[in-house]
């Protein structure tokens, strides 16, 4: 076994995996579990009571997180005009249009999010089997097909992120840094919670929140009790 097998192994024994714990107790023992030397991201899992294969159960959305992530999110905005002087002037990373589209076509993809005006999507919409299975094609239904470029790429970079449930009834956020601290991460999760809970389908039944884990980079997950977080967000 490797030096990185045992770290591994040394955080695992620190997590109770039949326990679920309180939310407070997961987040101070969060940094015992990290291992890594750098900044370790956070993820948050969450188990949904919803079938994504039926069209009027599927979760989607976003959030602005309090604190960030605490990543630097390069972002590429598909824009012409006046639109493109403003999504520089917002700070967008990189801003164009034919000549982004044969770049990308070509395999360029250094951005983490992108952003087109309506009018640039049918030129966009070229790049669809490249940036679709990426999580990358620009959607008016998470906020980045619009022509409000200025806000869009503001709450992006200020930590707005998407959340979507997968085909197993799953949503995977990354929620900010180790550094961060328990408060601050508390509140970023309060804040994915409560918009997850707003999109709930009305067709879904049953209990929403079956089931949270916390993990930081490369390290094992800590299962969550969803009713110590509820009291929290109703604290």
């Amino acid at each position: 076994m490797g030096k990185r097998g045992k770290k591994y192994m040394e955080a695992k024994k620190k997590v109770d995996r039949a326990k679920r714990y309180d939310m407070e107790e997961a987040l101070h023992l969060l940094p015992e579990t990290s291992y890594t030397r750098f900044d370790a991201s956070v993820d948050v899992a969450i188990k949904l009571g919803v079938d994504p294969k039926k069209p009027d159960q599927m979760v989607r959305g976003t959030v602005v997180l309090p604190h960030g992530t605490g990543k630097e999110v390069k972002i590429l905005v598909f824009a012409q005009g006046e639109k493109e002087k403003e999504a520089r002037e917002a700070g967008a990373d990189y801003v164009g249009g034919e000549e982004l589209v044969e770049n990308i076509s070509k395999g360029w993809l250094e951005f983490d999010k992108a952003i087109a005006t309506p009018d640039m999507m049918k030129l966009v919409s070229k790049l669809g089997k490249i940036l679709g299975p990426r999580g990358l094609m620009p959607n008016p239904k998470v906020g980045t097909v619009t022509f409000e470029v200025d806000k869009a790429v503001r709450d992006i970079k200020s930590g707005k992120v998407e959340f979507k449930v997968d085909k197993a009834g799953n949503l995977h956020v990354s929620v900010g840094k180790v550094s961060f601290g328990h408060e601050k991460l508390m509140e970023n999760i309060i804040a994915l919670l409560d918009s997850v809970i707003k999109a709930k389908p009305a067709s879904s039944k049953g209990t929403y929140l079956r089931g949270l884990a916390l993990c930081t980079t490369m390290s094992p997950g800590i299962k969550v009790d969803p009713l110590s977080v509820r009291n929290l967000m109703r604290a």
